[in-house]
């Protein structure tokens, strides 16, 4: 079956910096969008991020653009979000997607991680 394993959340300072990563299996990884989600206490799960299969195609809320970079490797099967200049408002779970053969993970992917904790202190 499909598994999203999402690591690499955790306690940072306004300004800091995280890297989550998402490892994939049990899917044609090098064929399927990936995407970032996240979820705050007391709010809807809202968009993130999305990256194609290739890479070629980028999209990011626009909350974090410029602050945030999705990437990806096929080989390792893992897609990343490396996140800086990290605000307090950007405490949240945060969700990694998939949707094998779009290009990118829409609004209702098909595949869920079961999320990581960020949490930006003041």
């Amino acid at each position: 079956q499909v598994q999203l394993v999402e690591s690499g959340g955790g306690l940072v300072q306004a300004g800091g910096s995280l890297r989550l990563s998402c490892l994939a299996s049990g899917l044609s990884f090098s064929s399927t969008a990936m995407g970032w989600f996240r979820q705050a206490p007391g709010k809807e799960r809202e968009f993130v991020a999305t990256i194609s299969w290739s890479g070629g195609t980028i999209h990011y809320a626009d909350s974090v653009k410029g602050r945030f970079t999705i990437s990806r490797n096929n080989a390792k099967n893992t897609v990343y979000l490396q996140m800086n200049s990290l605000k307090p408002e950007d405490t949240a779970v945060y969700y990694c997607a998939a949707r094998p053969g779009y290009s990118v993970v829409g609004t209702s992917p098909g595949y869920w991680g079961q999320g990581t904790q960020v949490t930006v202190s003041s």
